[in-house]
């Protein structure tokens, strides 16, 4: 079986130690390779490396460092069967949606802060002082320790190095312990248009993580995982006052108005809910649908659902430790719940689970307080647009939300009540390179994607002269 290797001041290399972590293929649950397992000098190593490229990297015009960005898309573009056959592997997706749908996101994203490097925003030079001139600088920041969660493991990776790169930083990135591979080759792929050390990838579990963090080179900590994690990344950095920026966990409600149109909502919600077996901090969880319209709602859910086929329609869960988890949620439902479909595992091989509706819940249920992460959907219902509003802000997450009505007003006014850094109207999921994402509270602070995550990767700097 193969071993996954680090990649580290431009070409793959061994961990110092020995130990090596198992990598499963969720869809049948057998043991299909391992990568390394990085340790304190590992880390040490690929630290030193990306300072020394800081060192030339931060020298580079925007017009480079866009080239850079732009040539790297391309190979992504034409190593596309390459890169899927990577993420399948260790996710157990579906292969056309890998291929049409998430890969051209990454590229896209790539071509996107490609353009961002020559677009540096800042206050224009002027006298505000008699007798002197100021001028505001953009810099890079310096050597960015990087954190990429399982669920999508390139596309994520990219959002993350993507910006990075593209102010004039250099990144050691460390992938989740399940789903290194395509950080890797993304590595392998870049390093052709990259100084050595720019971009350097070190696989390991999450105390490899804990010493990328708290390494006295580390500049900025980037994360995207769950809110435990984003709390322990916080209060490591926080010894060193190092800046960070924490993608993390999310619970988005789905509030649906009386006037909706009820089965194009539920079509649209179940395919929200169920993208990546619900493996997405922005994935439809929570709906809450208007008490005229709920138990016909209910039902339209109910029957999008039980046609939606895993396997065919998703994936399974990552790992036998998200599949116990999920599982669990449905061993200790409360007697009130009822499950209209599902709630149980698919098949009898790998970590697949049955699309799911469970309605009859009460709002402090450990199943609508806590992110699922799995192709479930939990349904309240509401009186008005006021207890629609407080159920859905009632939970400590707030990163997406989506508002379904007819009533533009109505939509409007829900949307700016709404506590989540992303509403959508009428839809729910899509992202573009072009508009920010993130939340506040427990889902984080900063933004991917947009000139919104390339300004979190400069430093401002005021530099006034004399005349």
């Amino acid at each position: 079986m193969m071993t996954v290797r680090n990649f580290v001041d431009g070409r793959l290399v061994p961990a110092a130690g020995d130990r090596t972590l198992p990598l499963v293929d969720p869809a049948t649950g057998e043991t299909t390779g391992s990568s390394v397992l990085s340790g304190q000098s590992d880390v040490d190593v690929a630290m030193a490396a990306a300072a020394r490229a800081f060192g030339v990297w931060r020298r580079t015009t925007p017009a480079e460092r866009q080239l850079a960005l732009l040539r790297i898309a391309d190979a992504v573009e034409r190593r596309a069967g390459e890169f899927a056959d990577a993420e399948i592997a260790e996710t157990g997706k579906i292969r056309r949606v890998v291929l049409d749908e998430e890969i051209p996101e990454s590229v896209s994203a790539l071509r996107f802060f490609a353009g961002a490097a020559r677009q540096l925003d800042g206050t224009a030079a002027g006298e505000y002082l008699a007798g002197h001139t100021s001028v505001i600088r953009r810099e890079p920041i310096g050597v960015c320790a990087q954190i990429a969660p399982w669920n999508y493991p390139l596309m994520m990776a990219v959002w993350k190095i993507a910006p990075a790169l593209a102010a004039g930083n250099t990144v050691v990135l460390k992938p989740a312990e399940t789903t290194p591979s395509t950080a890797v080759l993304l590595a392998e792929a870049a390093a052709e248009f990259l100084p050595d050390g720019a971009f350097n990838v070190l696989c390991g579990d999450r105390e490899t993580g804990r010493a990328l963090v708290a390494h006295p080179v580390t500049e900025l900590v980037s994360l995207t995982g769950s809110t435990r994690a984003g709390i322990d990344v916080a209060t490591v950095a926080a010894a060193d006052l190092k800046r960070t920026h924490l993608e993390l966990g999310g619970n988005a409600p789905l509030l649906v108005f009386d006037d909706a149109d009820l089965a194009a909502t539920a079509e649209g919600i179940v395919g929200a809910a169920f993208y990546n077996a619900g493996q997405d901090c922005t994935a439809g969880s929570r709906v809450l649908v208007h008490e005229s319209v709920h138990a016909e709602f209910v039902a339209a859910l109910a029957a999008a659902a039980a046609a939606t086929v895993p396997g065919v329609d998703f994936g399974p869960l990552n790992s036998a430790a998200q599949f116990d988890r999920v599982r669990g949620l449905f061993e200790r439902l409360p007697a009130h719940a009822r499950v209209e479909t599902g709630g149980t595992p698919h098949g009898d091989r790998g970590f697949f689970f049955a699309p799911t509706v469970v309605s009859g819940l009460r709002p402090d249920d450990e199943i609508v307080r806590e992110e699922i992460f799995g192709p479930v959907l939990t349904v309240q219902s509401f009186a008005d647009e006021g207890e629609a509003v407080s159920l859905a802000n009632g939970v400590p997450y707030g990163l997406a939300s989506s508002v379904w009505t007819k009533d533009h007003s109505r939509a409007v006014r829900v949307s700016g009540l709404l506590d989540f850094g992303c509403v959508w109207v009428n839809t729910h999921g899509p992202l573009v390179s072009e508009m920010p994402h993130g939340g506040f509270g427990h889902s984080g602070h900063g933004k991917d994607l947009s000139g919104y995550a390339f300004a979190e990767y400069t430093r401002v700097k005021h530099v006034m002269t004399a005349f």
